[in-house]
């Protein structure tokens, strides 16, 4: 892969030499957002048993919420910049889309464990939906670094606030879909 490409697809997000533009930044933390909360709302309803964990839920669940994303957001670039996607415009799409990807790992380490019995499965399950929400309300943190800010009580308050939403959100859709 060229240098620029390889750059793009590896660039942290607090990169202290080249800091992540707002537009970027924000588009990967709707991604990270709406992975995790999806990957948690697949998690819920999930029948554990010793030999079905759900790991392949919860890994269709993200790749097949990566595809579509990267598919609207591609769309999306087409209507507003009123162009064809260029290569460069695609790979942005994916960079931008990777924590949609990112937001099943962890589940699926943990829920991994309980597959190969170092945890009960009900027990790994419970983990990785913990886990995900652990990931959901530490968002705030990350955003109010990209502001600069330290975190504060607020901070705190507000990342128990968004998990909150967060669990919310999947009820809501468990209720609807399930």
């Amino acid at each position: 892969m060229d240098t620029e490409g390889h750059a793009l697809l590896h660039r942290p997000l607090f990169s202290r030499s080249v800091p992540l533009d707002r537009d970027n930044a924000a588009s990967r933390i709707s991604a990270y957002i709406y992975g995790n909360i999806l990957v948690l709302a697949a998690l819920v309803p999930i029948v554990t048993a010793d030999k079905y964990v759900g790991i392949l839920v919860v890994l269709g669940t993200a790749l097949s919420t990566f595809v579509a994303h990267v598919f609207a957001e591609a769309v999306g670039h087409s209507v507003r910049d009123q162009s064809a996607l260029t290569l460069r415009g695609s790979r942005h799409d994916l960079r931008n889309s990777v924590p949609i990807l990112s937001s099943a790992v962890l589940p699926c380490i943990i829920l991994a464990t309980g597959w190969l019995g170092w945890l009960d499965p009900r027990t790994a399950q419970i983990l990785a939906e913990l886990a995900v929400l652990v990931r959901i309300g530490s968002i705030v943190f990350v955003i109010g670094r990209l502001k600069g800010e330290r975190p504060t009580g607020v901070s705190v308050f507000a990342a128990v606030v968004l998990t909150v939403v967060a669990v919310t959100v999947v009820i809501i859709k468990i209720l609807l879909t399930h």
